[in-house]
């Protein structure tokens, strides 16, 4: 049981720096949730807030929604990256920010229009 929702926490999302950023959109967490119930697997996320400097020192985005609380690196236990990719485009076609990685899948809830894209 989490402390935001029914599978997640607050520090799952926490700033890996150490500085107690740890704020999550609540949009998020139903995607998340979504993912969690249609796979009935744990989420891992690998990456969630990200303070200016930490986001700076890992070479992430200037306009990186994880800056925002809006975004996550997720992997789906037992489920290959590529399946939660694709399942997140066709349940999401029309929004958010959802990228494609080897070992993990970004999704974001963006609201600048959807965003796609491929670093595998």
């Amino acid at each position: 049981m989490g402390d935001l929702s029914r599978h997640f926490s607050r520090r799952e999302f926490a700033c890996h720096c150490g500085c107690g950023y740890d704020t999550v959109d609540a949009a998020l967490l139903k995607v998340l949730e979504d993912v969690r119930r249609t796979f009935n697997a744990p989420v891992t996320i690998n990456s969630g807030c990200r303070c200016e400097k930490h986001n700076a020192k890992i070479g992430g985005s200037e306009h990186s929604q994880h800056k925002l609380s809006r975004a996550a690196d997720i992997a789906v236990e037992g489920i290959p990256a590529e399946a939660v990719h694709d399942w997140l485009v066709s349940r999401y076609p029309d929004k958010f920010g959802i990228g494609k990685y080897n070992t993990f899948t970004h999704i974001d809830t963006r609201t600048d229009g959807p965003a796609r894209w491929d670093k595998t």
